[in-house]
């Protein structure tokens, strides 16, 4: 149990540097040194994520919420830094990417409480 608490704990970590490294990417345009911060992000959070694999958590649900939180949070950071849009329709696809990364993580639950009650005792 403690080792999925710390595979969630690397996949946060994973998230926020995935998304420093894509917002990263945008103000590099203009200050090209931050490519440093771009390659930085991106090595850490693929580096934190094969860290979550090893903990344990499922390639779906961790690939899931790892791609779906970092869409979300690079547009709403990105709305909020950098002045980009985000419409209704946008929100809407936020609240859509949510639901789904929940129905992939119940979806998985259930497959491994089910795999837990199908297996021998002793095993």
């Amino acid at each position: 149990m403690k080792r999925l608490r710390t595979g969630w704990w690397f996949l946060a970590g994973a998230i926020v540097a995935e998304v420093a490294g894509s917002l990263s990417l945008k103000l590099a345009l203009e200050s090209p040194w931050l490519y440093l911060l771009v390659v930085l992000g991106y090595a850490t959070a693929f580096t934190l994520l094969a860290f979550v694999l090893r903990c344990g958590i499922p390639l779906g649900v961790a690939y899931g919420v790892w791609g779906a939180s970092g869409v979300v949070l690079t547009a709403l950071l990105s709305w909020w830094l950098l002045g980009e849009a985000l419409t209704p329709v946008m929100l809407l696809g936020i609240v859509i990417v949510i639901i789904g990364v929940l129905c992939v993580e119940l979806g998985s639950q259930s497959a491994e409480q089910s795999r837990a009650a199908n297996q021998p005792v002793g095993s």
